[in-house]
This record gives structure tokens, C-alpha cells and sequence, in this order.
């Protein structure tokens, strides 16, 4: 399944078992039973359409979103073996690590936001009637390097766009890690129908206000003292990029 997939259950207790395993990442069977106050049968043949229709899959004693699996890629660059794979849960806690490191730095406050909100939920990957989220992260061995965010809107006049955010470590900055992970976000929401991006940074993030330029994005708008960072004001730039 797409996170950007309609979804129709055809019945309530199917949609409350997919939204438990949604919220939940991946979970037990019977811890699903017991939340739910389900008989074991009826969790059973609920569960079995739900496989069948490309909702979730078993693993184990588990259950989880089918989340179409993507194609993991391998780059070297700068001499430096990356993979950028498709985020997992498994990876939660590196990935908001890695977020926060970036925030703390005081430029990208929209990043900050997005760590926030994987740390409050811990899940990775969302897609039900209100929110979707993909995220791909960059690996160098057994480190999370980088991601990159796709925050994409369930409002139907607002399906065409998504707001990305994408970052790496300080320690890889410099080897291209950044422009690859952009690079796939624009193509994967290319690939999925998406018009639109959005990326919003201060004014006094020059660096990051370059990288997006150098990869084509453009100044949208400018939000006067939008942000106030270490007791000063700052102008927040709104850029965007077209994908038609």
C-alpha cells in the first residue's frame, strides 16, 4: 500500500483495527484483541480482509501497515558507502537523534516541529484519514547520517503539495548526502502525483536558503519576524519548487 492510497475499509471495526496498527507501528495480535475488546475470531477474519486487501501484513505473532517497500539505493560519494532506504520504525529513535541534532543547531525550526511529532507518536511512516507522512533516511554503516520528511495533507485542496524537510549530521556534511536524500524526496513525490513542495527555514539560515536554491527551489514569500531565535527576530523564507 501507498501512503498516498485512498483508504475504505467497508466496515468500523476493520477501520479501528487499521487505525490501532496505524498509530501503533507494529504490534502483537493479541495486544490488538485486548485494546480493542475483540473476540479472537472476529480479530481474525477482520485481520484476514485486511490482508487480502493490502492493508497490512503478518510478521510473526505481529501485525503492521503494508507499507509498499521501497527500493533501497547505494551511492558512493566521496568515497563513503551511503544507502538511502525508506524509513522504519526500527530507526525511530536514531532518526529523532538525528532530527533534533539539527534543530538544536537554532536554523531549521521546522525540523524541530517534525522531531517533536515522531518522538510524541513513535511511529515512523502515517497514513490514515487526517495526516501522511514518508521518510527516507541516509545510512553510512550502522549510522543514520540523514532524512529526508514529506509531510503530505489529506485535504483534498491540498493534495497536490507536501511540506519537505530534509538534514544531515554535522559529521557528513559535505559529500553530497543532503542533495541525494533531496533529491529523492522530489522524485519519490514526482513518482506520486505531487505538484508541489514547501520548505520553510529563517532568513538566517543562508546555507540552507543556498542548497534549496541550488537544487531549484525558489522564494515564495517572506514572513516578517516570524521567528524569534535566541531573543532576536527573524524573517522565516518560504520556498517552494514546482514539479509539473
Amino acid at each position: 500500500m501507498e501512503v498516498t492510497d485512498s483508504l475504505n475499509f467497508g466496515h468500523k471495526d476493520r477501520k479501528d483495527i487499521y487505525e490501532y496498527i496505524e498509530s501503533h507501528g507494529t504490534v502483537r495480535e493479541d495486544e490488538v484483541r485486548r485494546a480493542l475488546n475483540f473476540e479472537p475470531a472476529a480479530l481474525g477474519a477482520h485481520l484476514t480482509i485486511l490482508r487480502r486487501d493490502g492493508y497490512i501484513r503478518k510478521v510473526g505473532k505481529h501485525v503492521e501497515v503494508a507499507y509498499a517497500r521501497e527500493t533501497e539505493e547505494t551511492a558512493e560519494l566521496d568515497g563513503i558507502e551511503v544507502k538511502i532506504r525508506m524509513a522504519q520504525d526500527v530507526d525511530l529513535e536514531s532518526l529523532v537523534d538525528a532530527i533534533h541534532e539539527v534543530a538544536d543547531e537554532g536554523r531549521y525550526i521546522e525540523a524541530e516541529t517534525v522531531a517533536d511529532v515522531l518522538d510524541h507518536e513513535e511511529v515512523v511512516l502515517r497514513h490514515n484519514d487526517v495526516s501522511s507522512r514518508m521518510v527516507f533516511v541516509a545510512t553510512v554503516g550502522d549510522e543514520l547520517a540523514g532524512w529526508v520528511h514529506l509531510d503530505l495533507p489529506e485535504a483534498e485542496k491540498l493534495s497536490h503539495t507536501a511540506v519537505l524537510t530534509v538534514g544531515t549530521r554535522p559529521e557528513y556534511r559535505g559529500h553530497g548526502i543532503g542533495s541525494r536524500l533531496l533529491e529523492k524526496g522530489v522524485s519519490w513525490a514526482r513518482e506520486h502525483g505531487f505538484e508541489k513542495l514547501y520548505n520553510s527555514v529563517p532568513a538566517t539560515n543562508e546555507t540552507a536558503i543556498g542548497f534549496l536554491e541550488g537544487h531549484g527551489w525558489e522564494t515564495e514569500a517572506v514572513r516578517e519576524d516570524h521567528y524569534k531565535i535566541d531573543g532576536e527576530y527573524v524573517d522565516e523564507v518560504m520556498m517552494a519548487v514546482t514539479l509539473r
